[in-house]
């Protein structure tokens, strides 16, 4: 039975990896996936689903407004698919989500999302708070803070080291930018204040 998947975490957790790896062992059993990521994130080069250790594969992309839905049910018609894999599915509109659990429901196609859950002020992202509402089975990926527990939070940091707190909710960035934190360090990080 087809079902709708969320696998999130906070910054370099291996979203990435584990996406690509799913992706993998489908296809060495002879079953076709189809990668999608958003197209406004191309530190790996448009179009290409990448991870920080170093493997990589080109990817179709969505952009805001469009309709996964159709775009989905249109490769599918082309080609039999086995799984449908998502990445940076935190830029997914609530909407866009909605087109997913179609897909799911009506072209009976698994769909696999992988992404952020909250940004660096502490909220949700809102494909992130559509894909917990929706999802049929959701799971944590672990990483881990500086102190060694579990990071489920993240800082966005300037180029003098400082964290901000204030800012636009996407701003496209790597190790270079965000560091993952637990509860704890990310309010010390934050002056405590609420998100």
């Amino acid at each position: 039975m087809a079902k709708l998947y969320f696998q999130y975490s906070t910054m370099n957790a291996g979203k990435s990896t584990l996406l690509l790896q799913a992706s993998y062992n489908y296809r060495e059993r002879g079953m076709e996936t189809y990668l999608i990521t958003a197209r406004l994130d191309d530190r790996a080069g448009e179009g290409r689903i990448a991870s920080r250790i170093g493997i990589g594969e080109v990817a179709d992309t969505f952009a805001e407004g469009e309709d996964l839905f159709a775009k989905i049910a249109a490769r599918i018609a082309r080609n039999d698919v086995a799984c449908i894999f998502i990445d940076e599915a935190q830029f997914l509109s609530r909407a866009q989500v909605w087109q997913l659990a179609r897909v799911v429901d009506d072209l009976k196609v698994p769909v696999m999302c992988y992404g952020l859950r909250v940004d660096f002020r502490g909220h949700l992202f809102p494909g992130s708070a559509a894909l917990l509402a929706l999802a049929d089975e959701m799971r944590e990926i672990r990483t881990i803070c500086h102190c060694g527990k579990k990071a489920t939070m993240v800082v966005r940091m300037a180029e003098d080291g400082r964290v901000l707190t204030e800012g636009a909710q996407v701003e496209i960035g790597g190790n270079e930018r965000y560091v993952s934190l637990c509860r704890k360090h990310w309010r010390e990080a934050v002056g405590d204040r609420p998100a």
